[in-house]
């Protein structure tokens, strides 16, 4: 039997350090916080993507009282990023959020079903989507795309 290490590189940084572009994405996706339809959980999610061709595109998480029924900020994002613009690569994916007391301390990573529709986007472009994930106190920054937080993952290729 053998041992496998899985290891993930995340940069951590305030959101001083980072540069004009990504702050550019990451103060959309806080602006998108306040949009969000979070009736049930007052957790306010807001995501943005900036396009290979310079153009940024936000969501939120919608909820609704049937829970399975709502949709995460990341997924709403994408979906309308990849409908709207369908020949355009995502580049940099950046995630904030906040409930009733204000921003949210520490970064917040996206659920697992959003790990899958970043990782089929990655797919869908050949190319890997920079993650920044924002907190007040700190933003955590995956160059390596979604495969650093979703290691082992499933994807089209298991289907040929």
């Amino acid at each position: 039997m053998k041992e496998m290490i899985l290891q993930t590189k995340v940069l951590v940084c305030s959101y001083g350090e980072l540069t004009e572009t990504d702050r550019e994405v990451v103060d959309a996706a806080r602006a998108a916080t306040a949009n969000s339809y979070a009736i049930y959980s007052h957790f306010n999610v807001g995501a943005a993507v900036r396009l290979n061709n310079g153009i940024i595109v936000s969501g939120t998480n919608q909820e609704n009282a049937a829970y399975p029924s709502g949709i995460c900020a990341e997924r709403t994002t994408l979906f309308w990023a990849n409908s709207q613009y369908p020949n355009e690569s995502v580049e940099t994916l950046a995630i904030a959020a906040r409930t009733e007391q204000g921003e949210l301390e520490a970064p917040i990573p996206p659920c697992g079903a959003c790990r899958q529709v970043i990782l089929e986007t990655e797919k869908r472009f050949d190319r890997n989507i920079r993650i920044i994930l924002y907190g007040a106190r700190q933003c955590y920054i995956i160059e390596d795309g979604v495969k650093a937080l979703l290691p082992l993952s499933f994807n089209a290729d298991f289907l040929e």
